[in-house]
């Protein structure tokens, strides 16, 4: 919280420049790379955001989301709230994924209530065919200032994760104009013209792949691809339309800077059906849901990937007692092998109890001491 002297002394450093060596805590990223790690780092899919009473005091003073996230020095603020409150072992920058195809000029707003919107999607091929890719500095500049400014409030401490959306998630919301329980609009179009759905993803995954250049420019230490909605596709038009254009991001992204590998993660909600398909795409780390069992996941890839994932977020509004044992379920099940990272299934909900994220924590840290003590 903004009184908490930890996350004064973090925000303090925010006018240094932001060194280039590898973080005090650099568990994580070794996890992300299958090194050998003393315990299994964690951290949390939203881990900054509305469950937090500091954050939602820091977005009433921002005057709204996207105006929370168009703030360099707010954003940051709010990405070190949780490390303030909680041992975290990485940070990830506050955004939002539809910040792409805002900067193509689609119009995102958010309504109240209703999530978010675009004042202008997809509708004619004229609209698709004139798509372009934005420059991430000059359009996105506010993101990119967000990544430095946190680099340096985090002073060397742990790792930042940069992300973004995927091209077959953020086109849903593209055509779509907001989110859907259908996905109606988005999937007539990739099978009545799949030209055009293919020039979206075209555009939009070379986008992605400048903007994540762009933020590991400006500081990130790994990048995160956020799937979300592609487990909604069938089983082979998931390959053709979101994986084979992760794969291109993956090949096109810079994977070491100052001498350090940035691992890439990759997150595909409803995914597990193809891990062998996305362990493959050139990710260093696959993110599981929690459909998965993660122990039959990390026997399937065996050294091919790390894993990332993957508690119920429900679990955390169980008692203490009920959120340790699941956690050292997912830790059992993993079993004493490097390249585990701990975290929900999917983003934290807002209704979490603040107090139930501090016993995840330190049973995920305790008990995997424990099980890696005996590999």
């Amino acid at each position: 919280m903004s009184d908490n002297p930890a996350f004064a002394a973090l925000r303090g450093l925010c006018c240094r420049g932001f060194p280039v060596s590898r973080p005090k805590n650099d568990t994580f990223l070794r996890a992300l790379l299958r090194q050998p790690t003393d315990y299994t780092p964690v951290w949390l899919m939203r881990q900054a955001g509305r469950y937090l009473p500091e954050y939602r005091e820091t977005r009433k003073r921002a005057g709204s989301f996207l105006d929370l996230c168009k703030n360099p020095g707010l954003a940051c603020e709010v990405t070190l709230q949780p490390l303030a409150r909680y041992n975290l072992d990485a940070a990830i920058l506050f955004s939002d994924i539809l910040t792409v195809p805002d900067a193509m000029g689609l119009g995102l707003y958010f309504a109240e209530g209703e999530g978010p919107k675009f004042e202008r999607p997809l509708k004619e091929e004229w609209e698709i065919r004139n798509l372009a890719v934005p420059d991430p500095v000059q359009e996105l500049g506010y993101v990119m200032d967000a990544v430095a400014e946190i680099r340096r409030a985090l002073d060397d401490s742990v790792p930042l994760i940069g992300f973004s959306g995927s091209p077959w998630t953020l086109a849903c919301y593209m055509v779509e104009g907001g989110g859907s329980d259908d996905y109606r609009k988005v999937k007539t179009l990739l099978y009545s013209r799949p030209d055009l759905m293919h020039h979206i993803l075209s555009i939009t995954a070379q986008s992605v792949t400048a903007y994540l250049n762009a933020q590991i420019e400006a500081g990130a230490q790994a990048v995160m691809i956020f799937d979300s909605w592609g487990g909604v596709l069938a089983h082979e038009a998931y390959k053709e339309f979101s994986l084979a254009y992760i794969r291109q991001i993956l090949a096109g992204l810079t994977r070491e800077k100052d001498g350090e590998r940035i691992p890439a993660i990759v997150f595909t909600k409803g995914g597990g059906i193809w891990l062998p398909e996305i362990a493959d795409s050139g990710a260093d780390a696959v993110g599981l849901d929690w459909t998965v069992d993660i122990g039959a996941a990390r026997r399937l890839v065996g050294d091919k990937v790390a894993l990332q994932g993957n508690l119920d977020p429900s679990v955390l509004f169980g008692t203490p007692e009920a959120v340790a044992a699941e956690a050292r379920k997912v830790i059992d099940a993993y079993g004493p092998h490097a390249g585990h990272v701990f975290n929900l299934g999917h983003g934290i909900s807002q209704f979490t109890p603040p107090e139930n994220v501090n016993v995840l924590v330190d049973t995920i840290h305790s008990h995997s001491r424990q099980v890696l003590a005996g590999r």
